[in-house]
This record gives structure tokens, C-alpha cells and sequence, in this order.
């Protein structure tokens, strides 16, 4: 039986005693840890890892993290290095933070780091960069996964204050800082009496007037250390009266009053989803923003329960038990099979021109052989399944521009024919040309989120046009 420990991280929350009471429920610890009031968060980081476990997996939830699902199957069933939880944002909808899924192997790697020092990465955000630092050489990626999760209601004044300022200073790259206007936009207008949405609005503008773009991260870092007292000298200047304390029957009376709520996670009624579009026609950012909406969708699975059944033609799939879809080339050959194993789903066709599709194919093809020598069971499973699907979609192991500009246009009409009569069940989608969330949320029949629509695929094909030209010079 997997063992699971709960390391809950708390620093006055309004919504702590009611936090820690819901995960005690819904996640079952085997065991408890509180760190209590340590800041700043590089120094809770710190004793967070230095706690001795003896368990399989670390479940790290922040005490603005309000749980109302069990998540307990889940934990025992999933076998993944790192799960990143999407809750339901007070400010910012739909995103992935507060409770983080980590197996021990992986938490031990993270104490085993050395802080790095002047490192801004690493002063903002702690724990996710030496998580990063730990997944990088071991090989192990990310996953996701919805919860019915509030995060950051109800929250004292001065830790909204806190939360913002901070959220400013993580806000100032171009992708952070689109994220935060993006979700800015949809909140209430804030010239009425003072609520969250007032308290946020100021911090931002008061980090902002406070810690140049230019400072350095001893600069921010002190900034930061000294938050709290910052906050309570803005609270106290603006004469804003603190909230009184919250609790179970605050939160009970809550969902009463918002029983027609859109509901996440698991107990959630939704659908299948499968992605009919090639590779490189924005699958990476399809599958982010199903995340976001609520579909825990699978891009390209390479595990071997999924690579034996496709290939013996089975298609009531193990890995849609835990998943709501699958993305990528994975369904391309085998839509027609999904459609009626799973009758209801919902299909999307990304599409893009065929051209640009052509040279980002050349280039994410670019060293990547369909057969090669190795010794890791898991990378043997890859490249079969690598050999499968090519074969099957491309009729090809290797890049052929006159052979795929046949196959994109016979798969795009051959889709579209199949679903001429069901224009309800299949979406087509050009999200290089930027269409997203305004045709995609309503296709699944649920509310627009308030942060942008993920584009994933821009920073990999420059990656990997890099990493060609490199290769051209070193010839």
C-alpha cells in the first residue's frame, strides 16, 4: 500500500484550521508535518526538505489550498515522479499550484541540491526551481492533474497584499507578465468598497513602485523578507479593517450559495477528448489548454501498457481510466475506433498551413531516429511506439516533405468527412494563427478562463532549429 506523508505548509492563512482539516480527509497521510509561519519561502524550502520521510509520496499543500475531493485513489494509483494539481484560482481561474505530488525519489534529489546562489529564479520561486534542477538529470518530466481545489478564497487582507506584490515580482517576464494583465482584465470593477480584487490591484502597483525592473535578487529577496511588514503598514495607511476569522461553516455556507458552480476534477461529468491533429500543429498547447479547462489529457503517451494495446488493437485503453483524452498521433490512426469505444467524446482537428507545418516537421524530426541501439527499457518502449506510429500516420520513418504534405492533406479531409454530419462533436483549430480558448471553451462547454491560451510549441521548434544550425557548424 502506497504511503503518503502531507507536509503542510502554513503562515496565518485565514483558511488554515479548514485547509488542514480538508486534506486530512480527502488525502488520508500516513503521516503529518506543519511548518508553521517560515518565511521567507526559500527558508520554508529549506526545512521542508530536511525532513526525514518514510513514505512514497510527498503531498506539499499550502494552506490557501482548499481540497473538496478525494485525492487519495489518485496518489495510490499514479506511478509519477511529479504532479502539479490545477485548483480553481480566486484571481486567476484555472491553474496549476498549492498542492504539488512529489514521490520521494524525487524530494530527495531536491535536498540533495545546493541552493544556487544570485540566482533570481531561485529567490522567487524556491521550491519549483530546485525542483526543475532535480527532474532535469534524472530524466523525469511534469504531469498534471485537476482537483476540485479552491485557492486563494477567503484569504486574510494583508496575505492578498502579500500574494500580489509577490505575484508582480514574478510577473516580469513577457509570458508571466501577459498571464497577470490577462487575468487583471477579468476581475470586477475595483472603484466600489474594498474587496480582494481592491487589495490585489494596489499591491501590484506598490511592488511596482517599490522594486525597480533592474534590482538584484538580494534586492527582491529583501523586498520579499520584509513583505509582511510591508503589507501592514499599507493596510494601516489605507485604514482597511482586517476580515475576521473563517471556518468550516463559512465554507459550507460558500458552496451552498454556489451549488451551480462549474465543477473540476475527478467527480466532474465531462466527456472524452481526443486530438485529431498531426504533430506540430500546436498538440502541446491543445493538451495545456484541456488541462486548464478541465480535461487531464494525455500528449503522445509512450508507456508500455498503451504502446502493447494499440499495437494489438485494443482500444479500450488503460490509460483513459485516469484520463480524460489523448492528443497527438497517438489517435490519429485510431479515431475512428475511439469514436465508438467511447461514444460521446469530443474531437479536435488542429490544423495550420502547410507550409510552416512542413518546416517544423523537418525540424522536430531533426535527430530523432526511429530505431537506434539502447539499453533502457523505457526508452526501447518509446522508440516502438516512435516506429508504430510513424509507420501507421506517415507510411515513413523518416522525414519525407513530398510523403507528408500527401498524408496532412488526406488526414484533414479524411477527419472532416467522417465528422460531416456531427458538426457538435468535432472542432477545427488553428492555433498557430492564435485561435484558442474563445472557440475551444465553448466547444467543451465550459466558461472562457481568464489566462491566456498556452501556446507550447514556439520555444521547442526554437530549440531545435537551434540545435540544427549547431550541428550544421560543427560539420
Amino acid at each position: 500500500m502506497t504511503k503518503i506523508d502531507l507536509v503542510f505548509r502554513q503562515i496565518d492563512e485565514r483558511t488554515r484550521d479548514v485547509s488542514l482539516e480538508l486534506a486530512k480527509k480527502h488525502i488520508r497521510p500516513d503521516a503529518v508535518h506543519i511548518i508553521d509561519d517560515v518565511r521567507p519561502f526559500t527558508e520554508c524550502v529549506n526545512q521542508m526538505l530536511r525532513i526525514e520521510h518514510d513514505c512514497d509520496y510527498v503531498v506539499y499543500l499550502d494552506a490557501d489550498c482548499l481540497i473538496l475531493e478525494d485525492m487519495r485513489e489518485f496518489i495510490e494509483q499514479t506511478d509519477a515522479a511529479y504532479v502539479d494539481a490545477y485548483v480553481t484560482d480566486r484571481f486567476r481561474g484555472r491553474l496549476h499550484c498549492g498542492v504539488h505530488i512529489t514521490r520521494i525519489d524525487l524530494v530527495r534529489a531536491m535536498a540533495a541540491i545546493e541552493p544556487p546562489l544570485d540566482d533570481l529564479k531561485y529567490v522567487l520561486r524556491p521550491e519549483s526551481r530546485l525542483r526543475n534542477l532535480a527532474m532535469k538529470p534524472l530524466r523525469m518530466s511534469k504531469q498534471f492533474r485537476n482537483f476540485d481545489i479552491l485557492h486563494d478564497y477567503f484569504q486574510y487582507y494583508r496575505h492578498v497584499f502579500m500574494k500580489y506584490a509577490l505575484r508582480e515580482l514574478r510577473s516580469r517576464t513577457q509570458v508571466q507578465l501577459k498571464r497577470l494583465s490577462s487575468a487583471m482584465k477579468h476581475w470586477p470593477d475595483v472603484s466600489g468598497p474594498v474587496d480582494d480584487y481592491v487589495i490585489a490591484q494596489h499591491a501590484v502597483r506598490y511592488a511596482r513602485e517599490h522594486v525597480s525592473k533592474n534590482a538584484s535578487a538580494a534586492e527582491t529577496h529583501a523586498f520579499i523578507e520584509n513583505l509582511p511588514q510591508h503589507a501592514e503598514r499599507e493596510l494601516t495607511r489605507l485604514g482597511i479593517e482586517e476580515k475576521d476569522a473563517f471556518t468550516m461553516a463559512d465554507l459550507e455556507a460558500w458552496l451552498a450559495a454556489n451549488d451551480q458552480r462549474h465543477v473540476y476534477g475527478s467527480s466532474g461529468d465531462k466527456p472524452k477528448v481526443f486530438g485529431l491533429g498531426l504533430s506540430r500543429t500546436g498538440t502541446r498547447s491543445l493538451t495545456a489548454g484541456l488541462q486548464m479547462l478541465g480535461w487531464d489529457t494525455s500528449h503522445y503517451p509512450i508507456d508500455e501498457d498503451t504502446y502493447t494495446e494499440l499495437a494489438y488493437g485494443q482500444y479500450d485503453l488503460t490509460l483513459l481510466k485516469y484520463h480524460d483524452g489523448l492528443t497527438d498521433i497517438t489517435t490519429a490512426p485510431y479515431y475512428q475506433q475511439l469514436d465508438q469505444q467511447y461514444p460521446g467524446s469530443k474531437f479536435v482537428l488542429t490544423v495550420r498551413d502547410r507550409e510552416g507545418w512542413l518546416r517544423s516537421c523537418q525540424n522536430h524530426w531533426f535527430n530523432r531516429p526511429a530505431f537506434k541501439h539502447t539499453d533502457d527499457p523505457d526508452e526501447e518502449t518509446h522508440l516502438l511506439m516512435r516506429q508504430l506510429l510513424r509507420a501507421a500516420v506517415y507510411g515513413c520513418y523518416n522525414y519525407q516533405p513530398e510523403r507528408f504534405a500527401w498524408v496532412y492533406d488526406k488526414h484533414v479531409a479524411e477527419v472532416k468527412a467522417y465528422f460531416k454530419d456531427r458538426p457538435d462533436d468535432l472542432l477545427i483549430l488553428n492555433i498557430c494563427e492564435g485561435e484558442g480558448f474563445e472557440k475551444l471553451a465553448p466547444f467543451m462547454g465550459v466558461p472562457k478562463p481568464a489566462e491566456p491560451f498556452p501556446h507550447k510549441g514556439n520555444i521547442m521548434s526554437q530549440r531545435v532549429e537551434a540545435a540544427r544550425m549547431a550541428a550544421k557548424v560543427a560539420e
